[in-house]
């Protein structure tokens, strides 16, 4: 008999109407799941409690999640999870346990469960998914199954809110790693912002991901530059990744590109922002505080 694990964390899927809003209630999925599960399978569900919206969810949450899947001894692993941090997600458990040996399989909605919407096709889905063998981390959505490292959600409103950015693979054995204390933010360069204000953020932080315009170029401010090179300088990570959704960034192709790389930050490529803050997340939690 197959065996799934449900592990249910909140989010739109299993909300009601709140005085405030739609609000996380527990017995809204486990009902579902009675309702939709396939013969020859047995599912085990572990909630979450409280339930959370995704936007709380973080490094504790994501490294609970690891520990449920590193433990389980069955065929796959779906994961029950709000849309609005879903890509954060995604790049977290999709590098943390590169090489797991069963599918384990995000699902959300944009509409909770028994309101007529998305929430019953999108579960029905991830449930196929887990039993079909089909090993890594994947979001099942608006009836697709979307590889989860590259997530984007794209609209906030639309049923087809994903979309998934190819990324590098992560080779070698299962070797789940978990997430510790840092300090990391993804930062945005726009036209005029003030170098000073970009130090100050970098002065709170263990690592950045800096998004920066097309193919790698930003403004020609000497102080920004010198910013960035005093961040690096002390043991501050800063990976530079592109604006646009796809293409990557390209060292060497514009001058204006140049003072990021003179500085010492690094080159995401095609990472997405999501990606290169779990790859830096993790980098550091593999390496002692103070160090």
């Amino acid at each position: 008999m197959a065996k799934i694990l449900v592990l249910h964390t909140g989010g739109t899927i299993g909300m009601v109407p709140g005085p405030d809003g739609l609000v996380p209630a527990a017995g809204v999925v486990e009902t579902a799941l009675e309702r939709i599960k396939r013969a020859g399978s047995e599912i085990e569900l572990r909630a979450f409690d409280p339930l959370v919206d995704s936007a709380e969810v973080g490094p504790a949450h994501w490294n609970r999640i690891i520990d449920d899947v590193a433990g389980f001894d069955g065929d796959g692993v779906i994961v029950t999870h709000g849309t609005d941090t879903m890509s954060f997600t995604g790049a977290a458990l999709a590098q943390a346990l590169a090489g797991v040996g069963i599918p384990v399989v995000l699902c959300g909605a944009m509409h909770p469960l028994n309101t007529g919407g998305d929430a019953e096709g999108n579960l029905a889905l991830a449930l196929d998914a887990a039993l079909g063998g089909q090993v890594g981390v994947w979001l099942a959505f608006a009836g697709r199954l979307l590889p989860a490292a590259g997530l984007v959600k794209h609209h906030s409103q639309d049923a087809d809110a994903f979309r998934s950015v190819p990324q590098p693979g992560d080779a070698g054995p299962f070797r789940p790693r978990r997430f510790k204390d840092r300090r990391l933010a993804i930062l945005t360069l726009s036209p005029g912002i003030p170098a000073g204000a970009v130090a100050a953020m970098l002065a709170e932080l263990d690592g950045a991901v800096l998004r920066v315009f097309g193919a790698g170029t930003i403004m020609s401010d000497p102080k920004l530059e010198a910013a960035l090179a005093a961040a690096i300088a002390r043991g501050c990570r800063i990976r530079a990744v592109s604006r646009c959704e796809a293409g990557g960034l390209i060292p060497g192709t514009y001058a204006a590109g140049a003072p990021l790389w003179r500085a010492g930050c690094e080159n995401g490529g095609a990472e997405t922002p999501e990606a290169a803050l779990i790859r830096l997340w993790l980098d550091l939690s593999e390496v002692p505080q103070g160090s």
